[in-house]
């Protein structure tokens, strides 16, 4: 396997290659840390996405979905701390005018060219936009940094309309803005991006029980879907580095080429953003408890995680190098991703093994029935041995290769697994079936 910058380059370079992430805006130069998905990339994010709602709403009977709107009434932002507090630390230097955070800078001197830097100051990181024809202040609303807010306004139609007891949570994905100072490592840092958020609302009293529940549900999420128990830790955060409205905050922590990062925080917010919104609206934002006969403020927990962030973690995990023979049977080099197949992009790739009619005409036929089921690719180009790469490449779990015996002799194809590479003849008739028990088990 690569070094670390090494593999961070491979992995950059197969994305935009093969189809996951294109940098945005290429033809006119780009646009710092804006990122496009390609067709791989929109499916295996759109799985992540699947997946976690599968994991946080499907199996649960305690979850509820909210699709919220991005722009919100600007004093939300006021009553949420943001317009006040959500900022980051800022430096310029003086001589090249690059600009840091001041929390990420342990010189004393500018690390790109030795000049001094500015004062520190705050940056607001929320971006600002106009509603209606005037831009003046009256009509300034942000862009939401988080999808978190849409969620806190909405409790009590949520919790009025779907009749949810304590405890009970609202689940949403949607994208958020941040203007960051400094963003990069690819799609790890980015100023738009993709939040899965909870907002878990339960009685005082079981906060503590429940928090601690939620972070195991989310820590084991990860490897479920195939993450590396070596390359996944849960990091408290110290008490001085926690927000001032939280009790208790852990992160899941991923290892990056570049080392351990936040892939997803775990927080007790106790009753904070429901009191906050309660303040300064005049709206009641209390649940009544039938069985203690009282109105309160629930506690919150929130899990809270970047699609984006879980899509790259994803794809680093899988990304791997090892062996495989050619048609001639002779060893030779290749780039697998070992995607779990609930994520992989394509689940099935169909490929004849020749352009004669007989063999194009059945592969037609297998591709249209399996696509009835699964995702699937089609492709008869090159050797294949190059068509097998390819699929390992971007991910695929299994190949099925039309011959001529398929059309002269048994009525058969050949399903190659992508970890093993064994092969196996199986009847054309069952292929859906097959597949069924292969992919879902």
């Amino acid at each position: 396997m690569a070094n670390e910058t090494e593999l961070m380059e491979k992995i950059v370079s197969l994305s935009k290659r093969r189809g996951f992430v294109f940098p945005g805006s290429e033809i006119y130069g780009g646009l710092e840390s804006t990122w496009d998905y390609g067709p791989l990339g929109m499916l295996l994010k759109n799985n992540v996405k699947a997946q976690w709602w599968k994991a946080v709403l499907q199996e649960r009977d305690d979850m509820v979905g909210l699709d919220a709107s991005i722009l919100m009434h600007p004093t939300a932002w006021v009553a949420s701390g943001h317009v006040e507090g959500f900022s980051d630390p800022l430096v310029d230097c003086k001589s090249c005018k690059k600009r840091f955070r001041a929390d990420d800078i342990k010189e004393t001197k500018c690390p790109e060219c030795g000049g001094e830097f500015t004062e520190v100051r705050k940056f607001n990181l929320m971006f600002k936009t106009f509603m209606g024809p005037v831009e003046d202040e009256a009509a300034v609303i942000y862009m939401r940094p988080e999808t978190a807010q849409g969620i806190f306004v909405n409790f009590k139609n949520v919790q009025t309309s779907s009749r949810k007891k304590l405890p009970f949570g609202i689940a949403q994905i949607g994208k958020s803005f941040r203007n960051e100072i400094t963003p990069g490592k690819f799609t790890f840092r980015t100023r738009e991006f993709e939040q899965m958020e909870i907002e878990y609302f339960v009685k005082p009293d079981e906060a503590d029980k429940l928090y601690d529940k939620w972070v195991d549900d989310r820590y084991n999420w990860y490897f479920n879907l195939g993450v590396k128990k070596e390359n996944l830790r849960l990091r408290p955060h110290d008490p001085d580095e926690l927000a001032h409205y939280a009790k208790a905050c852990k992160d899941i922590e991923y290892k990056y080429p570049w080392g351990w990062a936040e892939v997803e925080g775990i927080a007790n917010r106790t009753d904070f953003d429901l009191s906050q919104h309660q303040k300064v609206s005049g709206k009641e934002m209390t649940y009544f408890d039938e069985e203690k006969n009282e109105h309160y403020i629930p506690y919150v927990i929130e899990p809270s995680g970047g699609v984006d962030r879980a899509t790259l973690t994803f794809l680093v995990d899988s990304y791997a190098e090892d062996k495989a023979p050619d048609e001639k049977g002779k060893m030779e080099e290749r780039v697998v991703l070992r995607l779990d197949k609930r994520l992989a992009p394509y689940k099935i790739a169909i490929l004849p093994l020749s352009k004669k009619e007989p063999i194009i005409n059945m592969a037609n036929k297998i591709s249209k029935d399996l696509r009835k089921h699964f995702m699937c690719d089609y492709d008869d180009r090159g050797s294949i041995g190059k068509r097998y790469r390819r699929q390992d490449e971007v991910g695929t779990p299994f190949a099925v290769t039309i011959d001529f015996q398929t059309i002269e002799e048994d009525n058969k194809v050949t399903i190659r697994d992508r970890d093993t590479m064994k092969q196996e003849r199986v009847p054309v008739d069952n292929l859906v079936n097959i597949f069924r028990e292969k992919l879902e088990s």
